[in-house]
């Protein structure tokens, strides 16, 4: 072979070569996110995530796509929601809250689904922690445990506190748990748990409320999957102590919250994504609990409830929102 030809098969080669290695290349897997309400005041969890995910070796664009959703807290647009995702036919789907782990179940038994839900034994999303079964599995943050500490802290916030009462959220399947655990701290604190309301809208919001006081609540434990900007709102209008285990809500003016860090799930959970595209089955991976929880305070709507904060309850606090 002459030289020249032996050049230009050779460049016809190198030219060639890169076009069927790329054909030859995986396609880019596509996560599907699924929230159950808003992405505002989760901005630090969402980058926890992303953090996750680059910490487990993938970056939004490059080597992984994320196709996301957010309900807005209308809970009916999950199921459409979790079947558009099915139908992109997403190597996963990460889901946010209870209502979207039972709309993502029911569109798929296949396609993986990884949870960032307060309960998903109680709730039916899996049969156990340790043996999720199917093709689920996720974080768990402890949620009812979590309201029901919210009673405790309430009482040790308000050493005449007698009566609390609850406010549910009535589209939220994880209700009875968060109440069965509210109920239990009652017993324990010798507390009555009254009055009990459910809400199915915001409108119903301010009445819930006004229950609260005209049935001479001393504090009230909220349902977490509340809009807690609103509630906090309302919490300070009707001048009752309120509680969750949201850490939203303590920023935006309730006076407390106490639940799992969720930055830190989150982030843990972008590693089981990890496994899952690597090859794991969800059913071999048990559901994962929280190692921290954190205790905020909002001195500044203590102050405008007339309320002085025990210094041991302060010491106490991770956080306090002056």
């Amino acid at each position: 072979m002459r030289r020249r030809e032996f050049i230009t098969l050779l460049g016809s080669t190198a030219a060639a070569w890169p076009l069927r290695a790329w054909a030859q290349q995986p396609a880019m897997p596509t996560i599907g996110f699924m929230g159950a309400l808003t992405a505002s005041g989760r901005e630090s969890q969402i980058a926890a995530f992303h953090q996750g995910l680059k910490e487990a070796g993938y970056k939004q664009g490059r080597n992984i796509a994320i196709e996301t959703r957010w309900a807005e807290g209308h809970f009916d647009r999950l199921p459409a929601m979790a079947a558009e995702l099915v139908q992109r036919q997403v190597a996963l789907i990460v889901v946010f809250t209870t209502p979207a782990g039972l709309a993502a179940k029911a569109a798929t038994s296949t396609i993986p689904i990884v949870l960032l839900t307060g309960d998903p034994v109680g709730t039916g999303l899996v049969a156990s922690l340790a043996r999720p079964g199917g093709n689920i599995t996720g974080m768990s943050f402890m949620v009812p445990e979590s309201h029901g500490k919210c009673v405790e802290l309430l009482r040790d916030m308000l050493s005449s506190v007698r009566r609390i009462g609850v406010v549910l959220n009535g589209a939220d399947p994880s209700k009875k748990q968060i109440l069965e655990q509210i109920q239990i701290a009652g017993q324990t604190t010798g507390i009555e748990i009254a009055p009990i309301v459910t809400v199915s809208g915001n409108s119903e919001h301010d009445a819930a409320f006004a229950t609260m006081k005209n049935e001479q609540a001393n504090a009230v434990v909220l349902h977490a999957s509340l809009p807690f900007a609103p509630v906090a709102d309302l919490a300070l209008k009707y001048r009752l102590p309120a509680a969750t285990s949201l850490r939203q809500f303590a920023e935006a003016g309730g006076l407390i919250s106490f639940g799992a860090v969720e930055t830190d799930l989150w982030r843990r959970s972008a590693f089981i994504v990890r496994k899952i595209l690597q090859g794991s089955k969800p059913a071999d991976l048990p559901i994962e609990q929280p190692t921290k929880f954190e205790l905020l305070l909002n001195l500044k709507t203590a102050k405008a409830l007339h309320l002085t904060v025990p210094p041991a309850l302060l010491d106490r606090a991770d956080e306090v929102i002056e």
